[in-house]
């Protein structure tokens, strides 16, 4: 298959993200913060899941500098690749519908936030990193180059593993129990499997 292919795929899903977010971003700012726990480290971690999710991608595209590390495209991969961003993308939009004025890009408990337990949040906690993974995987799938493929993975990754324990404190800090018994009934990023009673 033709590296266009991967561009395009490419494309689709950065413009997807941006369309999806844009309007939760605007509206972020109307709603006053009650818990702000952004500190460098959390500044640094979004600079670098920006890097591999949005400028390595669109270097790729634009320029040749990782032309020495492009593969072949195959026609499988790339129609999973597909696949996994078409979910992606809604998951993604169905995390930020249900959040409503709760979302935040950053460690932030906005006034009047609420615990968010119905929609795709009633068996997963953190759905919009799932929606995040799953783009991941897809960008690994239909971006055949062995440095921007993977890119998103490995800074998403990072991010998520540096801050996940950080933000389900938060959100223990001002929900207490009812974000405890929360997190006993959900999983992070998938439901959790339960054994069925004998």
């Amino acid at each position: 298959m033709n590296v266009w292919f991967g561009k395009v795929a490419v494309l689709v899903s950065l413009l997807g993200f941006i369309f999806i977010r844009w309007p939760h971003g605007n509206r972020m700012g109307s709603v006053r913060i009650a818990d702000d726990r952004k500190g460098r480290l959390e500044v640094g971690l979004l600079i670098f899941a920006a890097l591999g999710t949005t400028l390595v991608p669109v270097l790729w595209m634009a320029t040749k500098l990782f032309e020495f590390a492009d593969y072949h495209l195959y026609p499988t991969p790339y129609v999973l690749g597909i696949v996994l961003m078409l979910i992606g993308l809604l998951l993604f939009y169905r995390s930020h519908a249900d959040l409503g004025t709760n979302w935040s890009v950053t460690l932030q408990v906005r006034e009047n936030h609420g615990l968010i337990t119905s929609g795709v949040y009633s068996t997963v906690r953190h759905p919009m990193y799932t929606s995040m993974f799953l783009l991941g995987i897809a960008q690994a799938l239909f971006l055949p180059n062995w440095i921007a493929g993977p890119a998103y993975l490995v800074s998403f990754g990072t991010l998520y593993v540096l801050r996940v324990r950080t933000e389900e404190q938060m959100m223990l800090d001002q929900f207490g129990t009812e974000y405890e018994q929360y997190m006993q009934r959900s999983g992070r990023l998938a439901p959790r499997l339960r054994s069925k009673a004998r």
